[in-house]
């Protein structure tokens, strides 16, 4: 998990990097067989304006076998911290780096 609670007070919008909102899915990523990272390539208040991401995500998350958490571009604000600490892109659930991810989903 990566820890970014340092660096919240001092981006712009820091609710974008917390995750938690209704409806957010958290599962047990031992009890999954298939663990997906659904990479919008924007800002969260765009990515989660998008429709088709809480169709993908809810239906994703329904299937017991399977996990999405949502991963969004960080603000410049945060890339630029994110950078200088070698902190990598991680998801919103969970906070694990993409990278921990079977698939990345565009």
């Amino acid at each position: 998990m990566v820890s970014i609670e340092h660096l919240l007070p001092r981006v712009e919008k820091p609710a974008r990097y917390v995750g938690g909102e209704l409806h957010a899915v958290a599962k047990n990523w031992d009890k999954v067989r298939i663990r997906i990272a659904f990479a919008f390539p924007d800002a969260y208040e765009v990515g989660m304006s998008h429709l088709g991401l809480h169709i993908l995500y809810r239906v994703v998350n329904d299937r017991p076998d399977a996990l999405m958490e949502r991963v969004f571009a960080p603000w410049p604000d945060m890339e630029g911290l994110m950078r200088r600490e070698g902190i990598p892109l991680f998801s919103l659930e969970s906070r694990r780096p993409i990278r921990d991810f079977d698939v990345v989903a565009f």
